[in-house]
């Protein structure tokens, strides 16, 4: 899991990335590729 400023450049990465909100933390997630994992705040 990355902490990353800017989350877009993470979900452009692949096409099955989706942007999830959890307990105030923004988080990219995808079921495909698991490596790219990534939050914000």
């Amino acid at each position: 899991m990355k902490v990353v400023r800017s989350l877009k450049t993470i979900k452009n990465r692949h096409k099955a990335s989706q942007v999830v909100r959890r307990r105030g933390r923004i988080y990219v997630i995808n079921k495909v590729v698991r490596k790219f994992k990534a939050r914000q705040g």
